[in-house]
């Protein structure tokens, strides 16, 4: 994965030099960088924190599950120089702001949808080398291994972001990470790596997951 170290934080080289999507620092030297912020996007904390296990190369396909205005998919645009992003957003208005950034930068593919139901933009998509879930609501495991076992590639890399407090705002966060895991397992996916995201995140872990079966 294309990820720079610039002045102590991490960075994307820019895709559309000039323009800044979502405010973030560029910075010029030979060629452009985006200051890839961690408290804007769980991916970066991610990284910050010590990811190494998912490798996104500059020819991927990407599945992104919850891609709001796209702050993390920009940065992926970034890395995917000759791949795609197809971007999963529920909401319209959200949409709307993915779709403009998608004007800019063509290796997404905005995709108005819901990532429950990944049978309704299977005809759209391909398979896929990572499935990336950024989605803060309960169901968000099943959503994930439907999507996964849909339109990831045999081999495709999973990278899901669970949000604790999503799922359940009285129960332990650590208990709730164990039952998410407990779940993939069970449905036949293996765990290669856990990270944390505090301190940019609270009570968010990322798992790294590829299929087992």
């Amino acid at each position: 994965m294309k990820v720079y170290l610039k002045d102590g934080q991490i960075a994307t080289k820019n895709l559309t030099p000039g323009i800044s999507v979502y405010g973030e620092e560029l910075i010029q030297e030979k060629e452009e960088y985006r200051i890839w912020n961690p408290r804007r996007s769980k991916l970066a904390a991610a990284l910050l924190n010590g990811l190494e296990n998912l490798d996104i190369s500059e020819d991927a396909k990407v599945l992104y599950l919850g891609a709001s205005t796209g702050t993390t998919v920009s940065h992926i645009s970034d890395i995917v120089t000759d791949g795609r992003i197809y971007a999963v957003e529920f909401s319209p208005t959200t949409a709307k702001k993915l779709v403009r950034l998608a004007r800019q930068r063509t290796n997404i593919a905005p995709i108005l949808g819901d990532a429950i139901k990944p049978k309704n933009y299977l005809n759209i998509t391909e398979k896929t080398d990572i499935v990336y879930c950024d989605v803060a609501q309960p169901t968000q495991s099943q959503l994930f291994m439907k999507n996964m076992n849909l339109i990831g590639k045999d081999d495709a890399i999973g990278a899901l972001m669970i949000k604790a407090r999503s799922i359940d705002v009285v129960q332990k966060p650590k208990k709730i990470f164990k039952e998410e895991e407990r779940k993939l397992r069970e449905k036949g996916f293996k765990i290669i790596e856990k990270v944390k995201l505090e301190p940019y995140e609270k009570d968010h872990i990322a798992f790294v997951v590829e299929k087992n079966f």
